[in-house]
C-alpha cells in the first residue's frame, strides 16, 4: 500500500513552493512545533554534518530525530530517532493516516516524507530534530519549519536547472533557510562564501564562518582542531573536517559539552560516503558533482597512495560530468562506465567522451564484477558518480529490488 502511494507521489514530480507542505503541517496540528529544529543545507556535506550533529546531541542526552535524503537501501533510512530507522509498521501506518491529507494538498513525494518524519518525531518525544535540506533551501519542504539554528555547509554549482546558473543564484537559494535573529553557520570558502554572505546580509542574518585547522588523514578517518580542541571521526576525507567542525560548533551552541562532542564524533557513520570495505578492497562514494569528485580524488591520494585504482561510474543526466571527469580520470588506471536503473541516469555511451579509453557495461552489477576481476594485487575498486548507483548495487547484493526510489 505504502509503495503504491509513494510511486504515485513520485510521478507528480517537483513543483517549487512551500504552500503544500505548510497546508499539510497545519492539517496535522503542526507536529514541527513540538521540538527544536536545526536545518542543514549546502551543496555537499549536508548528510555528514547532519549525522554528526545528531550523534553528538544524542550522546549529550537529547532525544534526536534525523531526517536525511536520499536513502540507499530502504526509504525508512530517511527517518531516524536516536539512530534507529522508523519501523515498517509505523511507516506504513503513518502514510495511511496522512494519505487523505496528501491528496488534499497535492503533496509531492518529498513533502509526504517530510510530514511523516515530523509527525513521527513528535509522537516519539523527540527534543531536537536535525533536518537535511533535499534540494536548494528556499523552497525545500523542510524550510516550512522554524529552525533555532541553520547551517549551510558550502556553496558550489549543482542542480543548476533548479537553483540557477551562477553561484549567486545558488547562494540565494541556500540562504533561504537562514532566519534573522537566529544563529547561522557555514564552512563555505571562496566565491561561494562571498555570495552566501551577501545573501545572508540581504536577509538580515549574521552568518558565522567555521574553519577547522590542523586537518589530517587519521587512520581511515580524519582529525582536526577547532576552538582549542582536537577532534577525530571515522569518516574518510580531509573535506569531512569542515562538515564535522560545523557539527561541533552547532552542538556547542545547542548545549553539548566536550565529552559529548568527542564521543558523538567517534560514533558517527555515513554509509556510501567514502565507505571503505577493506575485505573487498572496495570504496563506495556518492560523489556526484565536481566538488565531490575533487574531494574523492584528494582522499584517494591520502589514503591509498600508490595503489592501482579502477573506477566504476554512473551519473545522472543533469550532472556536470565533464567537471567530475576532470577530477577523477587522472586518478584511475581503468574506468568502467555504467548506469543505474532509472530514467534520470545518463547513457554510459554519452559519458564515454569524458573518460578516454573507458569501457562500457550498462548493467551496474556486471560492471562492478568486471572491475573486481580486473583489479591487480593491492589494487582498489571505487564506485562513484551517483548515490543511486550505490543504492542499486547495494540493493541487488542484498537481494532487494534495484529500484533506487523505494
Amino acid at each position: 500500500m505504502s509503495q503504491q502511494l509513494l510511486e504515485r507521489l513520485t510521478r507528480r514530480g517537483i513543483t517549487p513552493g512551500l504552500e503544500r507542505i505548510r497546508g499539510l503541517l497545519a492539517r496535522l496540528d503542526h507536529p514541527e512545533r513540538a521540538f527544536r529544529i536545526v536545518l542543514v543545507g549546502g551543496t555537499n556535506g549536508k548528510g555528514s554534518t547532519a549525522r554528526a550533529l545528531a550523534r553528538i546531541l544524542q550522546v549529550a542526552g537529547e532525544r534526536v530525530g534525523l531526517f536525511t535524503s536520499p536513502h540507499l537501501l530502504d526509504v525508512r533510512e530517511r527517518i531516524e530517532v536516536d539512530g534507529v530507522a522508523i519501523e515498517r509498521t509505523s511507516f506504513d501506518a503513518g502514510l495511511a493516516r496522512i494519505e487523505p491529507l496528501l491528496e488534499a494538498v497535492d503533496a509531492s513525494y518529498f513533502e509526504a516524507l517530510t510530514a511523516l518524519a515530523l509527525l513521527h518525531f513528535a509522537e516519539l518525544g523527540v527534543t531536537t530534530a536535525v533536518l537535511e535540506v533535499g534540494l536548494g533551501g528556499r523552497f525545500d519542504a523542510v524550510n516550512a519549519t522554524d529552525p533555532v539554528l541553520s547551517i549551510v555547509t558550502n556553496v558550489t554549482l549543482d542542480h543548476t536547472d533548479w537553483l540557477g546558473p551562477t553561484l549567486a543564484h545558488v547562494a540565494r537559494e541556500k540562504a533561504g533557510i537562514l532566519r534573522p535573529g537566529r544563529p547561522a553557520l557555514t564552512a563555505a570558502t571562496g566565491e561561494g562564501a562571498r555570495f552566501l554572505a551577501a545573501a545572508a546580509r540581504a536577509r538580515g542574518v549574521r552568518l558565522q564562518r567555521v574553519s577547522a585547522t590542523h586537518v589530517e588523514a587519521h587512520g581511515y578517518g580524519v582529525a582536526f582542531a577547532l576552538d582549542g580542541g582536537v577532534y577525530a571521526a571515522p569518516l574518510m576525507g580531509r573535506h569531512q573536517a569542515a562538515n564535522l567542525a560545523l557539527a561541533v560548533r552547532a552542538a556547542r551552541k545547542l548545549g553539548a559539552d566536550g565529552a559529548a562532542l568527542r564521543a558523538g564524533l567517534a560514533a558517527v557513520r555515513h554509509p556510501g560516503r567514502l565507505e571503505y570495505r577493506a575485505a573487498e578492497r572496495l570504496l563506495l562514494d556518492g560523489a556526484h558533482n565536481p566538488a565531490g569528485a575533487r574531494a574523492l580524488a584528494r582522499a584517494l591520494a591520502d589514503y591509498f597512495p600508490g595503489s592501482p585504482k579502477i573506477l566504476v561510474c554512473a551519473a545522472s543526466r543533469d550532472k556536470d560530468v565533464s567537471g567530475m571527469a576532470a577530477a577523477l580520470a587522472p586518478a584511475f588506471e581503468a574506468v568502467w562506465l555504467t548506469r543505474y536503473p532509472d530514467a534520470r541516469a545518463a547513457d554510459p555511451a554519452a559519458l564515454a567522451r569524458f573518460f578516454p579509453q573507458a569501457r562500457i557495461e550498462p548493467d551496474p552489477h556486471a560492471a562492478l564484477e568486471r572491475a573486481l576481476q580486473a583489479r591487480p594485487p593491492g589494487g582498489l575498486v571505487v564506485v562513484a558518480g551517483s548515490l543511486y548507483l550505490l543504492g542499486a548495487l547495494m540493493r541487488q547484493s542484498a537481494g532487494l529490488s534495484v529500484d533506487p526510489s523505494r
